[in-house]
């Protein structure tokens, strides 16, 4: 070897190949040539320094554009800009395609500061069959792709859902056919989620430090991505761990760091069947998604974390619904629905009473306490306080107090909640110079609705308080819903002193109750009205108790599982799939959290015969008035199908008589019990209206002027049937109505007027209309 030689200049070089050489200066905005690289750009073949704007004007616009990108990207990774630059001349034609291959370095405080020192070379246009050079109508395919793909993945909600994404991005001129998603634990890398390798491909990789000689742990603990074109350079750079990766038969690999918060929380591989040379273009690409990939499962991750968080908090403050109960069946379900961490304040509860329930009317059986409930909010502040109240509630009742103190007691508790967040522990608080309280804590103070019962499954007596909330759901036996309208409060939480009277309502056997939050009603864009429709159509559905087929006795639709499947069912109504298509009246589909809670008495509870009528009962103190109208209301329900709607009318009508009397008349309250029985078409009304007082009514004959009196005469007129029962203490006045078709009784009364009005024939006329007859 002749060591003397010198070898030649590298200009000589660089003009012998034809590559010219440039200086890009971004801060003085100057580009400065030799002569090959001017003669390459189609100016005089001269070295000049030239403004930026002479340069630009040579190149294609759309390539020229790509430079920025580029230039980024090589600094971020600290390799090569290289970009395909296609010259123009002065009529916008392609002279010749260059290849740029330059180094960027920073030069100024500025960003945007950057001297780019490089080579131009000419290169040839790929022959036909070929992967298609970089060009504006590929860069247009990867923005569209790119936009695509970050729609997808920001709409992706857990991380198999990233993955799935993730797996089936087509990229733009160049697509993997295998991805892995490393994770990191402590020291190790962990395989997120594959695509493109069999199950159980990733085991040799599950137990990897990141100090190993492999991509994903070198990416992970350095933060740069690593490219790899073949198996050779693989094999080269990473000999160690090369046969693990053989064994798939790839041609390129790219390994890229997943950042998302300045911190790299994994490695992200796409492996290629062919070979990939991971050019500027293609580099970017990959870097962007691996960018929207990271925070995807950022995203994803932090949701699944408060999920678990808000459903594991949701558990442990739920309870248990506990033993089962003698002669009676519970059901509940709780499905937070509402937005933002899908935690919410709904609850329900059901507590044993100490002692046993007391008197003869009871028989001395255990008492149970039914609650549900619902505070203000969907956030973690509404599950606390849903907490402290449960807990509270569950003290009051184990102190044994009625439900009307249980609840007189928990508004008490809230409202002291409310007041010490206004006010402070010291009476300063959190108000401002002006005394007021800021607009933020105003907003942060809740309320709560709460439904209270007290039952006893032996005798079906429930003692029910309510506060704000919405009123029990009764099914009867037969399968007819209705909503039972109850006395109530404000809502825990307003007034301190509020008073919270009870409802007693008797759960005949056969009869299911439903308690629930207003999501179930309201959630899906309805108001109470059309949400209430659709729970009546939910609850309807198994129908009256029909006879077994091995012992003819009655079977209870609702024993067993059937409770369970109907709170199933009423869920699904609410927030299944199928409630998207019968959305309610409002736009704003309300979603809330739902809260169900169903008791029901057993069919054969008592032991002694069981008839699928429905009955109802209802009490009228003589301040409530204003509940005749819920009464009427009442009735109707239980007569909902009635053949005769005049009959309606006509029931409606002698029962608001009653109860007015009862209200006007004597100093007690007054007892509805209304009783439908029988099969369809041929059913029998009994309506019962008992009071304290001993006075029984007297039939009257009111003028045209009087203002009473008329009770009595109407029930003549519309009842089939009517009396007075005097009682042990009180009186029962009832009626009693057949069913018929529409227009049968107005036929049966027209031929009973018809036969009032016929005149009466003497014995004279007898005699001449027999001789009539033998005459004839």
């Amino acid at each position: 070897m002749r060591t003397e030689d010198s070898l030649p200049d590298v200009r000589d070089v660089l003009a012998a190949v034809a590559t010219g050489l440039w200086r890009w200066d971004n801060a003085r905005g100057v580009v400065t040539i030799d002569a090959e690289a001017a003669r390459l750009l189609g100016l005089p073949e001269e070295a000049a320094v030239l403004p930026e704007t002479v340069v630009r004007a040579r190149f294609h616009p759309v390539d020229w554009n790509e430079i920025n990108g580029v230039v980024s990207l090589a600094l971020t990774e600290s390799t090569l800009a290289e970009v395909r630059l296609r010259v123009m001349d002065g009529e916008g034609r392609v002279l010749r395609t260059l290849r740029s291959r330059s180094k960027p370095e920073r030069i100024g405080p500025g960003r945007r500061d950057v001297l780019l020192t490089g080579t131009l070379q000419e290169v040839s246009e790929p022959p036909a069959g070929a992967r298609a050079a970089v060009t504006g109508d590929w860069r247009r395919s990867r923005e569209a792709f790119l936009l695509d793909a970050g729609r997808a993945l920001a709409e992706a909600r857990s991380t198999d859902e990233v993955l799935r994404v993730a797996a089936g991005l087509s990229m733009p001129g160049f697509s993997p056919d295998g991805l892995a998603v490393f994770g990191v634990e402590g020291n190790k890398l962990t395989v997120v989620g594959h695509h493109g390798q069999n199950t159980g491909d990733e085991e040799p990789f599950l137990d990897m430090t990141l100090e190993t000689s492999y991509p994903a742990a070198d990416v992970v603990r350095t933060g740069r991505a690593v490219y790899l074109s073949s198996p050779e350079k693989y094999r080269e750079r990473y000999p160690l761990t090369w046969p693990l990766a053989s064994r798939f038969d790839r041609q390129s690999w790219a390994f890229l760091p997943l950042v998302a918060g300045g911190r790299t929380i994994g490695a992200w591989m796409a492996a290629f069947a062919y070979r990939v040379y991971f050019t500027p273009d293609e580099r970017s690409v990959l870097t962007t998604v691996a960018r929207m990939l990271a925070q995807a499962l950022s995203r994803a991750g932090d949701a699944e974390s408060a999920r678990e968080l808000t459903d594991g908090l949701q558990r442990t403050m739920l309870p248990t619904l506990g033993p089962s109960i003698a002669g009676m069946s519970v059901a509940a379900r709780y499905v937070p629905t509402g937005g933002g961490l899908q935690v919410g304040g709904d609850w329900y509860d059901m507590i044993p009473l100490p002692g046993a329930a007391h008197g003869e009317e009871t028989g001395g059986t255990q008492r149970y306490a039914f609650v549900i409930g619902d505070v203000q909010g969907h956030d973690v502040r509404a599950a606390g306080l849903m907490g402290q109240l449960r807990i509270a509630l569950r003290a009051y009742a184990a102190e044994g107090h009625r439900p009307d103190a249980v609840l007189a007691r928990a508004t008490r508790f809230l409202s002291g909640i409310m007041t010490s967040r206004i006010y402070g522990s010291s009476g300063g608080g959190n108000k401002g110079e002006d005394g007021a309280l800021p607009v933020d804590e105003y907003a942060d103070l809740r309320f709560a609705t709460c439904l209270y019962i007290e039952a006893d499954p032996s005798t079906g007596i429930l003692e029910v308080a309510r506060a704000g909330h919405p009123d029990p759901v009764i099914r009867m036996t037969d399968g007819t819903v209705l909503l039972r309208p109850t006395t109530g409060g404000l809502p825990l939480g307003i007034d301190p002193d509020a008073d919270y009277p009870t409802t007693r309502i008797v759960l005949e056997p056969g009869e299911t109750i439903m308690l629930c939050t207003d999501g179930m009603i309201e959630t899906g864009g309805h108001d109470f009205a059309t949400g209430f429709d659709r729970v009546r159509a939910v609850m309807e559905r198994p129908g009256p108790p029909a006879p077994d087929d091995t012992d003819g006795q009655l079977h209870d639709p609702l024993s067993g599982d059937g409770l369970e499947d109907l709170a199933d069912r009423l869920v699904q109504a609410v927030h299944g799939p199928s409630s998207y298509h019968r959305p309610g009246p409002l736009v704003d589909r309300r979603e809330d959290d739902i809260a169900v809670l169903l008791m029901h008495r057993d069919l054969h509870a008592t032991g002694g015969p069981v008839t699928a009528g429905r009955r109802t009962v209802v009490t009228i103190r003589q301040d409530e008035g204003e509940r005749i109208s819920e009464a009427r209301q009442q009735l109707r329900a239980v007569m909902h199908d009635w053949a005769d709607e005049e009959q309606v009318d006509s029931a409606v009508l002698l029962l608001s008589e009653l109860l007015t009397n009862v209200l006007v008349h004597t100093d007690g309250d007054g007892l509805l019990a209304a009783e439908l029985l029988g099969p369809p078409g041929s059913r029998r009304l009994r309506v019962e209206v008992s009071d304290p007082s001993d006075d029984l009514p007297h039939k009257r004959t009111p003028g045209e002027l009087a203002s009473s009196g008329r009770g009595l005469v109407l029930l003549d007129l519309l009842a089939d049937a009517w009396g007075v029962d005097p009682l042990g203490t009180g009186k029962c006045i009832w009626f009693e109505m057949a069913e018929h078709e529409p227009g049968a009784g107005q036929e049966s009364q027209d031929a009973e007027a018809a036969e009032d009005a016929a005149p009466e024939l003497d014995e004279a006329a007898l005699d001449r209309l027999a001789e009539a007859a033998e005459n004839l």
